[in-house]
Order: C-alpha cells, then structure tokens, then sequence
C-alpha cells in the first residue's frame, strides 16, 4: 500500500501547532465559530493526529469523535485522544447514507488534486440541509503565495525570503505535496458543480505571516484579508 502524506511526519505537524501556539488558537477560534454550539453528528475528513479536535472538546464542550485520515500515524495518535478514525481518503471513505449533520475538511483541501470528485464524494453522508465547512490556507491569501514562492525556490532557505518569513514556518516537506486552491474555485465547485446553496464565508489570520504567532487573532465574516478560511455551505 503506497504510505500516505504524513505518514512518518506525525509529530512534525503536532510539533509546529506547538510551536505558533497563537496560529493554533486562532485557526481554533474559525473552526468553533464555524460550527456553532451544537453542529450535530459531526465528521472530520483529513482529522490529522486529532489535535484541533482534542482541543474542542477540552476548551469548548464541542465533542467530535469521528474522522477520516489517509495516514496511519497520523490516525494512531488521534485514536489515543479518543476519536473514531477510518483509514481513508475523502474520495475512497465509506460513509452512512445522509448519516452526517456537518462534515468539514479541516486544513486537507489542499492536499486534495480534484476537490468535485472528493466533496462530491463526502456530500452523500451529509443529511440534507447538512452543513460542509471547508477551512483552509487559500491559494490567493499571503500565506499561500508565501507557501509556494517558497517551494518554488527551494525552500525558505533562500536568501530572497529573508525577513519575510515567520519564525517557524510550515515544515517545508509538506509544501511540494500541497494542491494549492482559491476560495472562488471551492465555493464554485460546492453552488455550480455539486448544488450546494447558503454558502457564507470566515476568516483569521489576517496579519502579515511575518508576524504570525504575536498574538490570537479574531474571527470575522469575509474572505478578503484571511490567512485561513472557512467556506460554510448547505446540501439541498
């Protein structure tokens, strides 16, 4: 079996959450505002090592205990924090048949090549009337062109990024595997592919990454000035 993404670098993503602790709380902020106080029966597609999911629980009562993972170490630790974890993709995960009253994509869109075959995919198991929250580095924000002008140079070692970077930058192995999307081409592909209507966005991060991890940044509506996003849509 071909050994997913993050196998082998479990730690290293727990590690650099460690690291921008304020990064952390302020994606953690946009994950609870875009779930409300009670999201109902709840899936994590992408749930990682379960460390934002972990955090719900403890600092806001919002319990969510099932996820999809392709990667084993990554799943291995999320199932030590008490989740229920399928070993799958977004595209190949068997879900219930409208079994879901909110399915979000927490970080893993951009690791995703064709984001309709995989939403598509998920939707089933949302009930309709269902929510798909998809909070993620957009392809257009600071953060994202900063992502790829690195790779694209080799890496942040590169003298051209001096004093443009922030302190402990995202690790650089998981760059070249990204699949990089704008908020306009997701929202396009939940309303004219798949029929998805309501949608309405969030975001956080709005500071330069250069000054990341300074301070816990505020939630606020929109998608103009975010460095994460949430895209909230309702099935039909």
């Amino acid at each position: 079996m071909k050994e997913a993404l993050f196998d082998g670098y479990a730690s290293d993503y727990d590690e650099w959450f460690v690291a921008n602790e304020k990064v952390f709380l302020s994606e953690l902020g946009l994950l609870k505002k875009s779930l409300g106080d009670n999201p109902g029966r709840t899936l994590s597609i992408g749930s990682g090592s379960g460390l934002f999911e972990q955090a719900l629980r403890q600092q806001t009562g919002i319990n969510v205990e099932e996820g999809v993972e392709p990667s084993k170490d990554m799943a291995a630790i999320a199932t030590k924090r008490g989740m229920h974890v399928q070993i799958a993709s977004a595209q190949t995960a068997d879900l219930p048949d409208e079994g879901y009253d909110t399915i979000y994509f927490n970080g893993s869109s951009s690791y995703i090549s064709d984001l309709a075959i995989a939403y598509s995919h998920v939707a089933s198991g949302l009930k309709p009337g269902g929510r798909l929250i998809l909070l993620d580095v957009p392809k257009e924000s600071a953060y994202g062109l900063m992502y790829m002008l690195a790779d694209a140079l080799g890496g942040y070692q590169d003298s051209r990024l001096t004093g443009a970077l922030p302190k402990f930058p995202y690790p650089e192995d998981f760059l070249n595997s990204a699949q990089w999307h704008t908020t306009p081409e997701k929202a396009q592909v939940l309303t004219q592919t798949l029929g998805f209507v309501d949608v309405s966005y969030y975001q956080t991060l709005l500071a330069s990454p250069a000054y990341a991890d300074q301070a816990v940044e505020e939630t606020v509506p929109g998608y103009d000035k975010g460095g994460y996003v949430a895209i909230i849509a309702y099935k039909k």
